[in-house]
């Protein structure tokens, strides 16, 4: 490529980054400042001595066919983006739950706080027990995979079906990456702004290939980089990084007894702490493809849906390639 025209292509780009990074705005930690796609009400939880409000989302739909479904959000995401996978379950007559877990989203930020993935699924007990839901399908993505995996151990007769969908912790982390003290995980998250925000998106969940569509996920938490009180997000996430990193749950998966669906994008090569492991490990980290396998296999009654040419986020990369497999085991 001539000097000239690659310097007009980097110009473009640069421009076009410009333009995304200018529809950032500084987002307050509990998002008040930003409106989800439904009303989201508020459970009052006291827990390790503080007070917290759990959010979350609770979608009737207009002809009920008397079954609920819950969906646990990533993460680096809160309950907004299943706003497409509510409506189309919604339409077809579930009730959905969607909280934001404590530490994410429009949830308290706890200042102290011991998270524990028996902590988050007691949480959201609480929340269907205030709804009086007794009976439900559980859907979890990314962490909240994990969250939901914890949940079916703990509350069996709760979960009448139980869906995965590229869940983080198929693998022990521990066993491959260096420890790092949550001091470390806060220092690193302190330096987060809109490009390494979307850099750390475009390698790991998206295998490279982005869309001009995701951008809207990395600025809200780019936005709350720019918030006077951004180091609380920032303790909080440290906080949940060292769960995910000392809490696996994938011994956990052969005491699973609810119908499983396991739907896993191939492309997804997400993996915590990835990039503290040698080259030659990080390697072996994340291979999606390995990994569904291995845990359909732990896996009493699960059924195994492999997506070509998708990354970490089925539910948002091609939703039709995602939705009808979901639609069609919960029909069953």
């Amino acid at each position: 490529m001539k000097k000239p025209a690659f310097l007009i292509l980097l110009l473009i780009f640069a421009s076009c980054v410009q333009a995304q990074k200018d529809t950032l705005r500084n987002l307050d930690i509990h998002l008040e400042n930003y409106t989800y796609p439904f009303p989201v009400s508020f459970l009052a939880i006291e827990s390790q001595g503080e007070k917290l409000k759990m959010a979350y989302m609770d979608v009737k739909p207009s002809v009920p066919n008397g079954k609920s479904i819950m969906l646990l959000h990533g993460k680096n995401f809160n309950g907004a983006y299943w706003e497409q996978t509510a409506k189309s379950l919604a339409a077809l007559g579930y009730r959905v739950i969607i909280p934001d877990q404590i530490g994410f989203g429009k949830s308290s930020k706890p200042r102290h706080f011991q998270y524990s993935f028996h902590e988050l699924a007691a949480n959201t007990k609480r929340i269907l027990d205030h709804l009086k839901i007794d009976k439900i399908a559980v859907l979890g993505h990314s962490m909240g995979g994990m969250v939901a995996t914890r949940f079916a151990v703990m509350y069996p007769e709760t979960v009448e079906k139980f869906i995965l969908e590229n869940p983080i912790g198929l693998e022990d982390y521990k066993l491959k990456v260096p420890f790092q003290s949550v001091d470390k995980w806060y220092q690193s998250e302190l330096k987060s702004d809109f490009n390494s925000i979307r850099n750390y998106q475009l390698n790991s969940y998206y295998d490279g290939k982005w869309k001009d569509s995701y951008t809207k996920w990395v600025n809200l938490l780019a936005g709350w980089t720019l918030n006077k009180d951004y180091p609380v997000v920032a303790w909080n996430s440290a906080l949940t990084y060292d769960m995910i990193y000392t809490q696996p749950v994938c011994y956990e998966f052969e005491k699973i007894t609810a119908p499983t669906l396991l739907i896993i994008g191939q492309r997804d090569r997400s993996a915590v702490g990835k990039n503290l492991a040698s080259e030659e490990v990080r390697k072996t980290l994340g291979n999606y493809p390995e990994l569904g396998k291995q845990t359909k296999a732990r896996i009493k009654n699960s059924e195994l849906v492999e997506l070509d040419n998708i990354g970490h986020l089925p539910h948002i990369e091609d939703f039709d390639r995602f939705f009808v497999p979901l639609k069609n085991f919960l029909a069953r």
